[in-house]
C-alpha cells in the first residue's frame, strides 16, 4: 500500500486586496493554504516585495545602505523612480519620517506635497506609511487619502486610536487602509472588526501585526503571524482573513549588528554582506509566517528574497 502524506484541510481563504490602479496594480492575498504549501492548496498571488523610500534624506543610515541610492537620496521622487527603473520595484512604500513630531515635525501640507509628487512620478502602486503618532497621522493620513483620490493607495499605520478619522476618509476616497496592532492576535482582530463596522470594505484592509527584526523579536512576530494564519485558514475566523504587510526594513537596519563594521568586531565579518543577509533572512521568515508584502531597503536583499519567492512558487 502506497504511503500518503497527510494533508491539512483548509476551510478558510485569505481575501484578495488590490493596491494601485491601471496595468501595474498589484493584487495580494487569495491564499487557500499555509504560505508556500502548494502541495495542499493554492497561492494565486505570490508575495510581493516593496521598496521603501523616505520623504527626506535619512541622517543615520549606514554607508552601505546609502550606497545604492547616493545620487537620489535627497529627492524622494528620483529615489522612487530609481527603485523602479534600476531595481525593478513593483511597489513603493513612502515612509513619512520628516512628519514625526519627535523628529522634524514637518507641516502636514509640506509632506502632502511630497506624496503628491511621488505619486505623480511613478506608475506602480504606492503605499504611504505615516509616523505611528496617532494624533499626527489622523491629520496627515486623512489629507493623503483625499489628495490621492483615484490612486487606490494604501495608507497606514491605522490604529484603534485614529481608525475613525482615517477610515472614514479612506471609505470616501476608496483607498486601502493598513490596520496596525502591537503583535497580538486578538488586538489585530479587534481593529479589523472596528474598521469593518465603520464601513471599510473587506477588500480594502491590510493587516500590519508589527514587526521585529532578526534577533530582535522576530520569533515572537513569527508566532503571532502563524496564529493569525491558522485562525484564518483552518478555524474560519473571517476577521483575520486579510493580507499581511510587514514594514520590516526600519526594524532590521536600526539593529546593532547592521551598524557594526568589521573593524568594530572582526568576528562578524563584512558589514554590508552581514546587513544584507539580516534583512533577507528577516523578510523570508516573515513570508514563511504569512506575510503577503514585505518592505525592504537594500537592492541586494530584495534580489535574494525575490529569487527565493520564485523558487518556492515554481
Amino acid at each position: 500500500m502506497a504511503f500518503e502524506i497527510p494533508k491539512v484541510k483548509y476551510t478558510g481563504q485569505i481575501r484578495e486586496v488590490v493596491i494601485g490602479s491601471g496595468s501595474k496594480a498589484v493584487k495580494v492575498g487569495g491564499a487557500g493554504c499555509y504560505p508556500f504549501y502548494l502541495f495542499e492548496g493554492e497561492m494565486p498571488n505570490p508575495p510581493r516585495v516593496a521598496f521603501e523610500v523616505w520623504d527626506s534624506a535619512p541622517e543615520e543610515w549606514q554607508e552601505w545602505a546609502i550606497e545604492p541610492f547616493r545620487d537620489v537620496i535627497n529627492d524622494p521622487v528620483l529615489w522612487a523612480k530609481k527603485c523602479i527603473e534600476s531595481y525593478g520595484a513593483e511597489m513603493i512604500v513612502l515612509q513619512l519620517k520628516s512628519a514625526d513630531p519627535n523628529g522634524d515635525n514637518r507641516p502636514v501640507e509640506d509632506v502632502v506635497e511630497v506624496v503628491k509628487n511621488v505619486a505623480a512620478a511613478i506608475d506602480v502602486p504606492l503605499l504611504v506609511w505615516g509616523t505611528a503618532n496617532d494624533e499626527k497621522d489622523a491629520e496627515l493620513l486623512r489629507r493623503i487619502t483625499e489628495v490621492s483620490e483615484g490612486g487606490n493607495v494604501a495608507v497606514g499605520p491605522v490604529s484603534d486610536k485614529n481608525y475613525k478619522q482615517i477610515g472614514a476618509m479612506a471609505i470616501g476616497y476608496k483607498q486601502v487602509v493598513i490596520a496596525s496592532s502591537p503583535i497580538d492576535v486578538n488586538l489585530a482582530k479587534q481593529l479589523n472588526i472596528l474598521l469593518t463596522n465603520l464601513g471599510v470594505n473587506e477588500d480594502k484592509i491590510l493587516m500590519d501585526p508589527t514587526t521585529g527584526g532578526l534577533g530582535y523579536g522576530l520569533e515572537y512576530t513569527y508566532s503571532v503571524m502563524e496564529r493569525d494564519r491558522m485562525a484564518a485558514l483552518t478555524q474560519e475566523d473571517a476577521k483575520l482573513q486579510f493580507p499581511i504587510i510587514c514594514n520590516s526594513a526600519p526594524e532590521v537596519w536600526k539593529t546593532r549588528e547592521t551598524r557594526l563594521t568589521k573593524e568594530d568586531d572582526p568576528k562578524l565579518g563584512d558589514e554590508k554582506r552581514r546587513s544584507v543577509l539580516m534583512e533577507a533572512v528577516t523578510a523570508m521568515t516573515l513570508l514563511v509566517a504569512g506575510a503577503d508584502i514585505v518592505v525592504m531597503r537594500h537592492p541586494d536583499s530584495v534580489s535574494l528574497v525575490k529569487d527565493m519567492i520564485g523558487e518556492l512558487c515554481a
